[in-house]
């Protein structure tokens, strides 16, 4: 083996310097330059000792005498540095091997979080096969950094697995979204032919975008229903749902922060009791107003909430059906709820 781990190496390329930390395979290697790992094939990079030795010595600029009046003024620097946005990333790395033909297989795939933004987040990440969830975790990945998530089979890609993700930023902002869903699916041929591009183009990973940048909050707009009540009309609060009819809604948000402000304090087990008793109670204003479908959003997390939810769902019977299958805006933290009266 060429390169060890902990030996000093330059790209090619960039003429960056960094070290090895990883050997992934007898092609590559995985390298870290100013705290950002990646990897990289062997014949991309090299030891930078004869770089430097055969360096020119760069020979100093002989200036004449100068008064300081003729001193050029310095310009004045900016306040903001400008920052490199290229988003987030979900990045693939086959693991190969020979069979015993000495033909060049895929034996599995090294999955990664890439974060080549300037904001830290937090997140969740669960990877579903065939509706069920495989494997799972929550964690942080800062900024400018790539976090491995796990490893798994080559063959699992003919199960059409997918990865999904619930992000929230390490530092929250104003009007920033209190959280982000996306999700990805692979499928077994098109992964095939981007490995056969990436080794065509001798390309280091499979990289796809998972966003670009952390979305805004949505706010809902409130009308000013006080020419109405001015009218004679009835209007109803409802900040103060006690006694009175709720409106209906097509859309359930589930996630605590958007139950009440400060939950901190409560446990796993008090958090799912609130979350329920919501669910109930927009529940059963849905079957009030004989509203044919809507939707509760649960998230991804452990999948205890949705499981719950699921299982009063099979006791309810206005319910025609419901699917968690995957949404355009909630990705699979979601469930559709069809009812029939």
């Amino acid at each position: 083996m060429k390169y060890q781990v902990g030996d000093d190496i330059i790209v090619l390329l960039s003429k960056e310097e960094g070290k090895v930390v990883e050997i992934i395979n007898d092609k590559m290697v995985m390298i870290e330059i100013r705290g950002v790992k990646f990897p990289a094939y062997m014949d991309q990079i090299d030891f930078p000792y004869f770089l430097r030795f055969t360096k020119k010595k760069e020979e100093p600029v002989k200036l004449g005498k100068k008064f300081i009046d003729n001193l050029p003024k310095e310009k004045p620097k900016p306040n903001a540095i400008p920052v490199e946005n290229e988003g987030i990333w979900f990045s693939i790395i086959p693991k190969f091997d020979v069979d015993e033909f000495d033909d060049e297989i895929v034996e599995a795939l090294k999955i990664y979080l890439v974060n080549k933004s300037p904001v830290g987040y937090k997140f969740m990440y669960s990877e579903q096969v065939s509706g069920n969830i495989k494997f799972d975790l929550t964690s942080e990945v800062p900024a400018y950094k790539d976090f491995y998530l796990h490893d798994i089979p080559f063959e699992e890609l003919n199960d059409n697995p997918s990865f999904a993700f619930e992000f929230a930023m390490m530092k929250p902002v104003k009007g920033k979204a209190d959280y982000y869903e996306t999700s990805l699916k692979l499928k077994g041929k098109q992964v095939f032919k981007q490995i056969e591009i990436m080794k065509e183009k001798n390309l280091p990973t499979i990289a796809y975008k998972l966003f670009d940048v952390y979305p805004d909050r949505v706010f809902e707009e409130h009308f000013d229903v006080s020419s109405l009540a001015a009218k004679g009309f009835t209007v109803y609060d409802a900040s103060k749902k006690s006694g009175q009819r709720h409106l209906v809604r097509t859309v359930i948000d589930l996630h605590i922060e958007k139950l009440m402000n400060d939950w901190s304090h409560l446990s796993n087990f008090e958090i799912l009791t609130i979350q329920l008793k919501e669910f109930e109670k927009w529940y059963q204003v849905a079957v009030d107003n004989f509203q044919p479908v809507f939707t509760v959003v649960h998230g991804i997390g452990s999948g205890k909430l949705k499981e719950e939810i699921h299982q009063v769902l099979k006791t309810k019977k206005e319910v025609k059906t419901f699917v968690n299958q995957y949404h355009q805006q909630f990705g699979y933290g979601a469930t559709e709820i069809f009812l029939q009266y």
